[in-house]
């Protein structure tokens, strides 16, 4: 059996019509002016950049959080970073290996909050 990772990442409507069109499978290729693909390792923190970022910046006003399991094996080539306070912990992944590490999640991407306009619409 293979060993796992739980992960997280805030999303906003266009990346999570995307992650449906892939059958709840894959992330979507980062965009030009995205170097990084970068999951989150607490749900706290994918909660806050969903409710404070996606659903007060995006055009519809609306967050989202996935969850995803991935083989420890390719999450361990990741170090985490903290890029603010000790709960703000992520990995990086370059833009140009998210093919490898999507096709190192184990089951599907799941949604597990939605957020509109900064509040909770609902959770899993």
């Amino acid at each position: 059996m293979t060993e796992t990772v739980t992960m997280f990442r805030p999303v906003g409507t266009a990346e999570l019509k995307l992650i449906e069109q892939s059958d709840h499978s894959a992330y979507p290729p980062r965009l030009p002016d995205q170097p990084i693909f970068y999951p989150v390792l607490n749900e706290g923190y994918a909660r806050q950049i969903a409710r404070d970022w996606n659903s007060k910046l995006n055009d519809d006003k609306v967050g989202y959080v996935t969850r995803f399991s991935v083989s420890k094996a390719v999450a361990d080539k990741y170090s985490a970073e903290v890029v603010g306070a000790k709960e703000h912990e992520e990995i990086w992944v370059p833009a140009e290996e998210l093919s490898a590490f999507n096709a190192a999640i184990i089951g599907k991407i799941e949604v597990i909050v939605k957020y509109a306009n900064d509040e909770l619409v609902w959770e899993k």
